[in-house]
């Protein structure tokens, strides 16, 4: 959102209140970065950056017994991930934080992992490979998603769509910027169609039908939801998500 007005973002957030997720994922994907990334240590200390309601941090605190710190400035997406961690049993091992991704207060080397799924975009990926990079301990990784081209001719409504709203770039770059931020890339991986739909669009379209366009700024925020939804229909083989796995260079 670029609007000054509270009212688009607030409709924007109550459009996804309560949603599977927030943006293109699954398990399965999380998993499959994870295991690129390498073995863990055996409690490790993992940062999420914009965690949302923390599917994530949620499964990386069940399933490797990390110690998880996830990251958000939506306080209810941070309550739920509370509730749910709680419900889980859980809660000793995820502490949830209401502060910005692009101004981290941690040590140098203070995590063994450092995760962000579709969030590197709010502060453009270039900033926080640079910005994060600090944070990871020696031998330890950085996986992070970033929606990019994947084809070298997009067509003009895709190219449109994406300049107006965050201008893409290739896999090629994306990998050039991570090289000279000072990352290796050990891998980078498209993430599946299905990861957009069965989780994401598919539940949000469903909320555009029930959603209350009277609501200020909700009217906004319906044609933008339906807009995007369609231009992934139509568009979809042209642009996706692609998740990097990153070590800094001299650790």
């Amino acid at each position: 959102m670029t609007e000054s007005s509270d009212a688009p973002m607030a409709a924007f957030l109550a459009l996804h209140a309560d949603l599977p997720r927030q943006g293109p994922g699954s398990a399965q994907t999380t998993r499959r970065l994870l295991g690129l990334a390498g073995p863990l240590p055996a409690r490790p200390r993992v940062l999420d950056l914009g965690c949302g309601p923390g599917r994530s941090a949620l499964l990386l605190a069940a399933e490797t017994g990390a110690r998880v710190t996830a990251v958000d400035t939506h306080q209810p997406f941070l309550d739920t991930l509370t509730a749910a961690a709680a419900r889980d049993g859980l809660q000793e091992r995820i502490t949830a934080e209401n502060r910005s991704m692009d101004d981290p207060p941690w040590p140098d080397g203070h995590f063994d992992l450092v995760l962000s799924e579709g969030a590197a975009y709010i502060i453009g990926f270039d900033r926080a490979l640079r910005s994060w990079r600090r944070l990871i301990a020696p031998g330890g990784t950085l996986v992070v998603t970033e929606c990019e081209w994947i084809t070298s001719a997009p067509s003009p409504e895709a190219r449109a769509f994406w300049d107006a709203a965050y201008p893409l770039r290739t896999r090629r770059e994306n990998t050039a910027l991570a090289e000279a931020a000072g990352y290796r890339v050990l891998a980078a991986r498209t993430q599946p169609e299905s990861d957009w739909w069965t989780e994401y669009y598919d539940p949000l379209a469903a909320r555009t039908e029930t959603a209350d366009p009277s609501v200020p700024g909700m009217a906004e925020a319906l044609a933008g939801a339906r807009a995007e939804i369609a231009l992934r229909r139509d568009h979809g083989g042209e642009y996706g998500y692609t998740g990097y796995v990153l070590r800094p260079r001299d650790r």
